[in-house]
């Protein structure tokens, strides 16, 4: 056996199995069609616990029931009733930020487990997978991907010299290496690419099904929890939401390089940004897209969710009612003290 055939089955076998193991990892669902129970839902897989807090901004803040008192200020009228459970759950973290920031009541928001447990009710149906889940099918396919892409890059020189030194009679072993190589580079970005989008095929297709049913629903409630507030118009609510997701990203980088700083020097953070006592168990700990808006939680738009750590517009979460680590590589969060 040569060089090129070794080649081929190696690649081969490792492409089988990581295709078998990208397979493996997704939430088997039972035979009935996927579908969304209501907006918040499909807030939560268009962007996070971010989207389904923003989406329960967007209609406290149209109605009057939450009022901006100044840049970046809000305030909850007296008695201000709570359609859902995000709801209540926005104006729960309201009455407890004193200073009234947006960013602080956004953020503590998401932390909330009615919040959270939005996403575990759809990791229940087979329309999200579980946080960590895929992570080693995605480092698999990194790691194939740059293997089989550096030595194509080193065997391309001597799959040129050996094709002009044959005058191109026949088919060299070299070549049959390279298409080998290439054909494992690519398999290889495609799985890791798709190990690391969070709505599974059934959810994408319950959220085409969503927006399909509020086709000619143009309120800003209803978009933003379709598309996100990257399709946010209003002028006056754009100017409030926008600049409060990016501050909780900023934060979020900030405890994400503090959280690093205190376990390279053993303190006691528990790699979300929060420590001791004081401690919320984290479930959903992952961005979306940036408030300029582009790819949500996925890069085709249907809700993939890449990894951008805590407090990306389409949102992140910090808190739930289970679990104690951040679910991305990238993902970080910050503790109780600082959202509220």
């Amino acid at each position: 056996m040569n060089g090129s055939a070794v080649i081929w089955l190696a690649v081969a076998a490792s492409s089988v199995a990581l295709v078998w193991a990208l397979r493996s990892a997704r939430p088997r669902t039972g035979g009935e069609q996927p579908r969304l129970l209501d907006l918040s839902e499909a807030a939560f897989l268009t962007g996070g616990p971010g989207g389904v807090v923003d989406t329960a901004l967007v209609a406290l803040l149209g109605d009057g029931r939450l009022t901006a008192g100044g840049p970046g200020i809000v305030q909850a009228r007296p008695g201000a009733p709570a359609a859902d459970t995000a709801e209540r759950a926005v104006l729960r973290a309201c009455g407890q930020a004193p200073s009234g920031w947006l960013y602080q009541v956004r953020y503590a928001a998401m932390r909330d487990p009615a919040v959270q447990e939005v996403g575990d009710g759809l990791v229940a149906r087979g329309l999200l997978t579980a946080p960590g889940r895929g992570r080693g099918v995605r480092l698999w396919g990194v790691v194939q991907a740059a293997l089989c892409g550096v030595l194509l890059l080193l065997s391309l020189p001597l799959m040129l010299f050996t094709l002009a030194v044959s005058g191109g009679g026949g088919v060299p072993a070299e070549v049959s290496m390279v298409l080998a190589l290439l054909v494992g580079a690519v398999v290889g970005a495609v799985c890791a690419r798709r190990a690391a989008r969070r709505v599974t095929p059934q959810g994408r297709r319950a959220l085409r099904a969503m927006r399909a049913l509020y086709v000619g629903d143009g309120s800003p409630q209803a978009q933003t929890a379709l598309f996100g507030l990257r399709t946010l118009r209003d002028p006056y609510l754009g100017p409030l939401l926008i600049p409060a997701a990016r501050q909780v990203r900023l934060a979020a980088a900030q405890h994400r390089a503090q959280a690093g700083r205190s376990r390279g020097g053993g303190g006691g953070s528990d790699g979300c940004g929060s420590s001791g006592a004081e401690a919320v168990p984290v479930v959903w700990c992952a961005g979306s897209a940036d408030s300029g808006g582009g790819s949500g939680w996925g890069s085709s738009g249907d809700g993939g969710w890449g990894g951008s750590g805590c407090g990306s517009s389409g949102g992140s979460s910090c808190s739930g009612s289970s679990g104690s680590s951040c679910s991305g590589s990238s993902s970080s969060c910050s503790s109780s003290s600082s959202s509220s």
